[in-house]
């Protein structure tokens, strides 16, 4: 496909501030300004969702800035709306930029009669005309499968990296890396590798559902600064235990560097209460109030990475190429910058 004449963007009201950022960033990389297309998303007094496009948006290629968190299906509904408008006004190719994808967490049956939702909307999304995906950290990578257009899940464990290796920079030999369950071990032993850490599981059974029954420990984290890394943080409840079992099996420290802030419920109240000495979110949920005013909760940008990814796939160069924190480094580097 030929390049088009600049990358523009639109959003949604999920997170505008990450929209925003993100423009602010590809305006630095373009050396000119990149605004986000005027537009109004608004609600019906019965609550339905109204898009209006008020530029002419003919034979660009859109991007639209939209997580689908939490109201998950109002969120959801205007990124489907939105790509409804663009391409009944002849946008040449809509890529949904979709930080955070909800509903990923049902991703297959997990017992008779259930649906599998994460496919579902993937099929809505391919219906309401939009060709590509840019997410990030997937809860089950097997939904790029579920889509029939192109899907780009980036990662946040070279950001991650980058982060560990400048806040922990004088005792890198006292880190491990913790796996909160046994299906978190892929995501896991990736930083512990990019770390050069040693990597340790925390093995849960539950009693039943919502109740965390008994931990395990498998390694030795005696006098380790431990990092719990996952993909999605809600009610902290799981988490917060897992800092607790570590701790009293001779931990240091206890951190956790998790990707989506869902953070719902008592989550800020607990983490501010455990063990944990940060736990560390990115941006691609918008945060509220109370998550901002934590004292032990520290977010870091995506916009950076999200800017550069668009613009490769704008001008159709690999976004593979930032799964490597050497290679974000040097867009991180206003963040990191060596001391």
């Amino acid at each position: 496909m030929p390049i088009m004449n600049e990358p523009k963007l639109i959003s949604g009201n999920a997170n505008q501030a990450l929209a925003q950022a993100i423009a602010r960033r590809m305006s630095m990389h373009r050396g000119m300004d990149v605004a986000l297309v005027d537009a109004r998303v608004e609600r019906f007094n019965d609550g339905e969702i109204f898009v209006e496009v008020f530029e002419n948006v003919r034979g660009e290629d859109m991007f639209i800035v939209q997580p689908t968190s939490n109201p998950a299906n109002d969120n959801l509904m205007e990124l489907l709306i939105i790509a409804d408008a663009l391409r009944r006004s002849s946008a040449a190719r809509i890529t949904a930029v979709i930080p955070y994808f909800g509903y990923a967490r049902q991703d297959r049956r997990s017992k008779a009669r259930t649906p599998i939702t994460a496919k579902l909307v993937s099929n809505m999304i391919v219906e309401a005309g939009i060709e590509r995906v840019l997410t990030l950290d997937l809860h089950a990578t097997q939904i790029q499968g579920f889509f029939d257009i192109p899907v780009d899940n980036l990662y946040a464990s070279p950001i991650y990296a980058l982060d560990a290796m400048h806040n922990f920079r004088d005792r890198m030999d006292d880190v491990m890396v913790v796996s909160p369950d046994v299906g978190g071990v892929a995501r896991a032993r990736d930083l512990a590798q990019r770390l050069g850490a040693p990597l340790s599981i925390v093995d849960k059974r539950r009693g039943k559902p919502g109740e965390v029954a008994e931990m395990t420990v498998i390694g030795d984290v005696k006098d380790r600064v431990c990092i719990i890394v996952d993909d999605i943080v809600d009610t902290a409840g799981t988490l917060c235990k897992a800092a607790e079992v570590l701790m009293e099996n001779g931990a240091k420290e206890v951190h956790s560097y998790i990707t989506h802030g869902v953070l719902s419920g008592p989550a800020v109240e607990r983490v501010t209460k455990s063990v944990m000495k940060s736990l560390v979110i990115t941006d691609t949920i918008a945060p509220t109030t109370a998550v901002k005013a934590a004292a032990n909760i520290r977010i870091v940008p995506t916009a950076p990475m999200f800017a550069q990814a668009i613009l490769n796939t704008w001008n159709g160069t690999s976004v593979s190429s930032l799964f490597d924190h050497k290679t974000l480094g040097p867009i991180y580097e206003g963040l990191y910058a060596a001391e």
